[in-house]
């Protein structure tokens, strides 16, 4: 009799423990992620500012964005970013991981060298850049040893846009490198050594072997670097300054999110809108990538 009354107990007991050893992440992520998207989510339905509630105001902070200029250079912006950036992080790491790849002496050397800015603090490696690009930089202090005039690359809206865009291909080249090393170590040798017996030369086993074998990693690649090269905050921000370069016409939407929602009288209404939109470009952006890798797979 004692056996069948605790056998229900120790079922009971075996169920729960799982959901024992869930409830601390479950906790962390309610509190810091959940709750915050939720309360964001109802904000953006709200006039509130950062020192008094805000009253329902249902789809108004939306229609404030058609007519919101600076709404407009920020998506345009960060459309570039992405359009710009993600094909040469999905591209230059490859070729570089192929570079690296080669039991070579000194290669480790080169390795360790092209990881270091990714690990490296941002807010460092974008003060150096603009140090560098200043008008009385290094880059313009090299033009005019040559005899060239100096180039205003942090004082012209294009020309500070895509220094900011070289910063963040440059800084992520060596993170996406080590992504496609684990890639490029599971392709199998005999593909290429059966492509060379073909007649086959370096850059047709490129786009007929590797490319083919590292697919799924290169969508992985390109969802990664659209979500945060659309998501682009400290490269523009240290480089433009809070403005958003000259007349703000290097806003990003991530750098509006943040003009606009702080501050004592910081519209934090409007700002939440501004968040859901970015949150659903970058979902969209994200299908986008996993469909167009799905309509690629063989049938």
């Amino acid at each position: 009799m004692r056996r069948h009354s605790t056998a229900p107990a120790s079922r009971t007991h075996r169920a729960a423990s799982p959901w024992l050893f869930l409830l601390p992440g479950l906790a962390v992520v309610t509190a810091f992620t959940l709750y915050p998207f939720l309360t964001t989510v109802h904000q953006a339905f709200t006039d509130t500012r950062t020192l008094t509630g805000g009253s329902w105001v249902g789809l108004e902070n939306f229609r404030t964005m058609l007519d919101d200029e600076q709404f407009s250079v920020g998506l345009r912006n960060s459309l570039l970013y992405v359009v710009m950036v993600v094909p040469c992080t999905v591209l230059l790491p490859l070729l570089l991981a192929l570079l690296v790849r080669k039991q070579i002496p000194g290669v480790t050397f080169f390795r360790a060298a092209f990881y270091t800015p990714v690990v490296a603090s941002v807010v460092v490696v974008s003060l150096i850049w603009a140090w560098m690009l200043d008008d009385r930089g290094l880059v313009n202090g090299i033009l005019s040893f040559l005899g060239a005039s100096p180039v205003a690359f942090l004082g012209d809206q294009w020309l500070l846009l895509f220094s900011a865009m070289a910063l963040t291909v440059w800084k992520g080249l060596g993170y996406y490198m080590i992504i496609y090393l684990a890639a490029l170590a599971n392709v199998p040798p005999e593909l290429h050594e059966a492509a060379a017996v073909d007649g086959a030369g370096a850059v047709r086993r490129f786009l007929s072997v590797t490319v083919p074998a590292v697919r799924s990693t290169m969508v992985l690649v390109g969802a990664l670097s659209s979500v945060a090269a659309f998501k682009v905050f400290s490269e523009v921000y240290l480089l433009a300054g809070p403005t958003g370069g000259p007349a703000g016409q290097d806003t990003t939407l991530v750098m509006l999110v943040q003009r606009v929602g702080t501050g004592l009288n910081g519209r934090v209404g409007y700002a939440s809108a501004l968040s859901l939109v970015v949150f659903a470009i970058t979902l969209v952006l994200m299908l986008l990538v996993l469909r167009a890798d799905r309509r690629e797979e063989p049938t």
